[in-house]
């Protein structure tokens, strides 16, 4: 739920040591400038602080250059192989890469306004990661479940746009949200930008997305109503979400084009993943 007028509370700023996951629970793209997001009063069930703080545009990179792996049919397969009939990744597989944490971040993130500031983000040869809780993103292009009567501080603004220039559609599209970049961590430094392939993982489901939004600089741990529903995650807008269990593996210098290509996500995610897991 989200909780109004909540207070940031900055990161620290200290290196961090390695440190190591725990074991899941069960289940249970550039753009406009978007506005000033408050948070939600909560309706019912117990308090828990969610989004607050600006919701912006896009972040131009640092520096351009070639997309070499997502996009590219057959990468990291033999010739004659079809990496598609080696079966789906499961979550206990990524969940067991990504159980020991090299943290890439200087600061910890925290997963709600007024949380502890104890989420970093991993990092790997081919992909960063984190642990952390799913608050619902509802922005971009209106629709019946996300719109400004069904979430008070809805925008249709997303930090990254379809390919015809209009806001992403939270409802339909899967994508998670990156932190602003920040002396916590900037995002970009690591080859993840608007169109980058995701894997999330909640429970025993597996899920693929692309980075679609930029959130709050201290905060993380947010993705789109789609991303939320294809998860089993409650989707509400307003009183939706988990407190915790979800990680998001998100692949370096990848990229689905155009943005709202959901089979090619699910494609590269699933190719990406193969080579996560098995360490090439």
């Amino acid at each position: 739920m989200r909780v109004q007028s909540l207070t940031l509370v900055a990161a620290s700023a200290a290196l961090l040591a390695p440190t190591t996951f725990p074991d899941a629970p069960p289940p249970t793209r550039p753009g406009p400038q978007a506005q000033f997001r408050s948070g939600h009063q909560p309706q019912s069930g117990p308090v828990r602080a969610d989004r607050s703080g600006p919701r912006m545009g896009p972040v131009p990179p640092p520096q351009t250059g070639p997309f070499p792996r997502a996009g590219i049919p057959g990468h990291g397969v033999a010739p004659g192989e079809d990496a598609r009939d080696e079966g789906p990744v499961s979550a206990a597989d990524l969940l067991a890469r990504v159980r020991d944490c090299e943290p890439v971040s200087e600061g910890r993130y925290r997963s709600d306004a007024g949380a502890p500031a104890d989420i970093p983000v991993c990092g790997a040869r081919d992909a960063v990661y984190w642990k952390a809780d799913l608050d619902v993103d509802c922005d971009g292009r209106p629709g019946d479940r996300c719109n400004s009567r069904t979430d008070p501080h809805f925008t249709p603004a997303t930090a990254y746009t379809r390919s015809d220039g209009r806001a992403l559609d939270a409802e339909r599209l899967p994508y998670v949200v990156v932190p602003q970049p920040s002396d916590i961590w900037d995002h970009r430094e690591h080859d993840v930008r608007g169109g980058s392939v995701a894997a999330v993982v909640h429970g025993d489901r597996v899920r693929y997305a692309v980075v679609g939004d930029i959130g709050p600089r201290e905060l993380i741990g947010e993705a789109s109503y789609a991303a939320a529903k294809s998860l089993g995650i409650p989707a509400d807008p307003h009183a939706g979400g988990t407190d915790s269990g979800v990680t998001y593996i998100v692949f370096k210098d990848s990229e689905v084009e155009p943005i709202e290509d959901r089979a090619a996500t699910r494609e590269t995610g699933e190719r990406l993943a193969r080579e996560f897991v098995g360490g090439r």
